[in-house]
């Protein structure tokens, strides 16, 4: 390779670039520059030739055309080692061009931006900057491409160690870097199109567009490997938003166990507190404080609440502070913690406590940013929309001879809130609104309920139960009764409904239908 004495240099992002400019104009490279890039750089005193100077063609169409042009992709695309692209550039004056420095229009942060114009939005697609950048990294071996601005020292301190030259290798990461930054590029602005798009069907072609927040220790077992990403594109409470305050790094499981939690309260609006383990409730509740909240979710099970993950939907104070000492808690995210409660629980070293801080706002309207549930499959992908659904309380259809009384229907409506959130097949026993039997992932839905019965450390006469999905047979609802079940919530729909209803009747059961089934895999 040659060393770099000709860099095209436009960039949006101005941050380091006089810096990193200087010091390549000191080693001598000719440096072409556009707009207000040329301007800045010019006022810092570094020699710079105008693009249009160098095109011989004017920056026109408000800024939209300028590198568009035969001497700067002949530059940046031919091949030094080839004698007819060598011959085909002298006959067309075309000059090389060793090296682009280039970041895009701001695309991301203004598409992220609340209540950014479709004006504002379609003119910061950059154009010229992907297709420079394209070009250049086609032509890696020779062109060297600079997309990120943390790559300047490095470049420099290379470029000053190699006589103005690059290693082949660094050659082909800076351009592995630049078909990852347009790739994210093209896809948030497809997902644009598709937002805006009158058909709101699932797109032919799925892009995802993500970001790595860190490498991880390891993934579910030691043996493997992972790392955590976010959306670019996340503007709801979430794990990929929230700010460690204390503890431990995270670990791939502890990031799947607090985004399960998390979803749970969510769906509150009193104060309500949620125990996980394996992304399965092993109890949770609503109450006047979270205290109460706390103390009655951890009585569901807490045996199964050894090592877990808890989360709230209102500040952690003393109290609850206290509570969570006395166990052994992997990790707590709520919408904030009293200085009291910090004090307390960052005696324990190694419990990670997360942040929230627009969790007790969000909670007001509840906007989603995020709308598909993806699941990977060996050669595939399952995408579907996600299930956000919250009962109607009108839309309940009572099917019973006798009608839930309304302690019944407030804990119906409870239990159904956390039913959806337990892997299927699902049974939830709760009362007072609280959870007090939780039966989970089971091949059968009447050996769940079993379980459920067979793991709760309270009374369960006078609960009620939530199944994520219809009974086929009435040995669910046989069960329920035999543990001191009242009511019954679920969806309906089996060619059995008749015979389970009657079940109920013969109980004097009040049941429920939703409509709405709640499977979770």
């Amino acid at each position: 390779m040659t060393a770099i004495k000709r860099a095209l240099i436009s960039v949006s992002d101005k941050e380091g670039i006089v810096a990193f400019a200087k010091q390549l104009s000191e080693m001598g490279v000719e440096i072409i520059s556009t707009g207000g890039t040329a301007k800045v750089l010019k006022e810092s005193g570094i020699p710079i030739i105008y693009i249009s100077d160098f095109t011989g063609s004017p920056e026109i169409l408000e800024g939209r055309l300028k590198t568009l042009h035969p001497k700067v992709h002949g530059g940046l695309l031919a091949k030094r080692d080839n004698a007819q692209h060598q011959k085909e550039m002298q006959e067309n004056d075309i000059l090389p061009i060793d090296m682009v420095v280039v970041n895009l229009y701001p695309f991301a942060e203004v598409y992220l931006k609340e209540n950014a114009s479709p004006e504002e939005i379609i003119e910061n697609i950059d154009i010229g900057g992907p297709t420079m950048l394209r070009s250049a990294a086609k032509n890696y071996k020779d062109v060297a491409v600079v997309v990120n601005p943390k790559r300047y020292n490095e470049i420099i301190e290379q470029m000053k160690h190699n006589k103005g030259n690059l290693d082949s290798s660094l050659h082909q990461e800076l351009a592995k870097e630049v078909f990852e930054t347009t790739a994210q590029y093209d896809t948030l602005i497809a997902e644009y199109f598709n937002s805006i798009s009158e058909a709101k069907s699932f797109p032919e072609n799925f892009n995802l567009s993500f970001t790595k927040v860190q490498d991880l220790r390891y993934g579910e077992n030691p043996h493997q490997s992972a790392a955590f990403y976010r959306e670019q594109k996340i503007t709801e409470p979430s794990i990929a938003t929230a700010k460690q305050l204390h503890g431990k790094e995270l670990s791939y499981n502890n990031i799947m166990d607090l985004d399960a939690a998390l979803e749970i309260i969510k769906d509150f609006d009193e104060p309500a507190c949620a125990i996980i383990k394996h992304t399965n409730p092993c109890g949770a509740a609503e109450s006047k404080s979270i205290f109460t909240a706390y103390e009655k979710a951890l009585s569901c099970d807490p045996v199964s609440a050894f090592g877990s993950i808890v989360s709230f939907n209102q500040i952690v104070e003393k109290n609850t502070a206290e509570a969570l000492a006395k166990n052994f808690v992997e990790a707590v995210i709520a919408p904030g913690f009293e200085k009291e409660a910090m004090d307390i629980l960052q005696k324990k070293k190694n419990i990670r406590l997360l942040e929230i801080p627009e969790l007790t706002a969000w909670l007001s309207h509840r906007t989603r940013s995020s709308h598909y549930d993806l699941k990977k499959i060996a050669g595939g992908i399952l995408i579907q929309q996600n299930n956000y659904s919250l009962i109607d309380p009108s839309q309940l259809k009572v099917v019973s001879n006798r009608k839930p009384t309304h302690e019944e229907f407030l804990d119906l409506l409870f239990a159904w809130k956390i039913v959806k959130h337990v892997k299927s097949n699902a049974i939830v026993y709760a009362k007072n609104s609280e959870t007090v039997g939780i039966g989970a992932g089971q091949m059968s839905r009447v050996d769940s309920s079993k379980l459920a019965v067979m793991k709760a450390q309270k009374e369960l006469k006078g609960s009620v139960l939530a199944s994520d999905a219809f009974f086929p047979f009435r040995d669910g609802v046989d069960a329920a009764f035999k543990a001191g079940t009242t009511a019954v919530i679920q969806p309906g729909g089996s060619m059995r409904d008749e015979e389970v209803i009657a079940a109920c009747n013969e109980h004097d059961m009040a049941m429920v239908f939703t409509g709405i089934r709640h499977f979770k895999h």
